[in-house]
This record gives C-alpha cells, sequence and structure tokens, in this order.
C-alpha cells in the first residue's frame, strides 16, 4: 500500500516539477500566453515546484497534495470556463490530464 503511494506521489511530483520550471525560467512566455502578470505565474510556478518537492519528500504531504489539487481546480476552471476548452481535444490538450491530476493530488490527501 505505502509502495503504491511513494509510486503516486513520485510520479505526481516529477510531474509538477516539469511544469513548474517553465513558469520559474521564464515567466513572461506563460503570462502573455495566459493574460496573467509575471508575478502570478512566477508565485504558481513557486507553489508548484515546492509542492511537488514536498510531495516526493513525504514531507507535509497531505498539506502539498491539497494545495495541489486546488491548483488543478483552478486549471480547469480556466481551461473549462475562460478558454473554452473540452474535456478532450483532437491536436490540442484537453483538461483530461488536470482533471487526473486532481484526483491524484486529492487520493493522496485521503490516504496519507
Amino acid at each position: 500500500m505505502y509502495s503504491g503511494l511513494f509510486l503516486l506521489r513520485l510520479a505526481v511530483g516529477v510531474i509538477f516539477i516539469y511544469h513548474a520550471i517553465p513558469k520559474l525560467r521564464d515567466p513572461q512566455k506563460m503570462a502573455s500566453g495566459a493574460g496573467w502578470t509575471n508575478l502570478q505565474v512566477l508565485g504558481l510556478g513557486i507553489i508548484e515546484f515546492m509542492g511537488a518537492v514536498s510531495l516526493i519528500g513525504g514531507v507535509s504531504t497531505r498539506f502539498s497534495a491539497l494545495v495541489l489539487a486546488i491548483v488543478m481546480v483552478g486549471a480547469m476552471y480556466h481551461k473549462i470556463k475562460k478558454w473554452h476548452v473540452p474535456f478532450m481535444s483532437a491536436g490540442s490538450t484537453g483538461w483530461e490530464f488536470d482533471f487526473l491530476l486532481f484526483c491524484a493530488n486529492l487520493t493522496i490527501y485521503l490516504k496519507h
């Protein structure tokens, strides 16, 4: 049971680190595409990176999983309500991956 949770934490953590790095390296690039400020993108990148490291390291795991689940709710909100992205989309990403990450973080929160 615990090894399965660790693998889930590791996978989710790696994904969030992968997605946080571009936000930390060049926040202006994402900010211009998303209609956000550089500070908002940088803050999101820090939250994603720190939450991911926490999940992988097993430190404040429940709190980090809850914060990252909330981040994913925000991502889904933007895709569904603001950008009108369908659940699945041929040729581009829908919000199915965001939903999966939300569920994974919720599972970590509930089972840890």
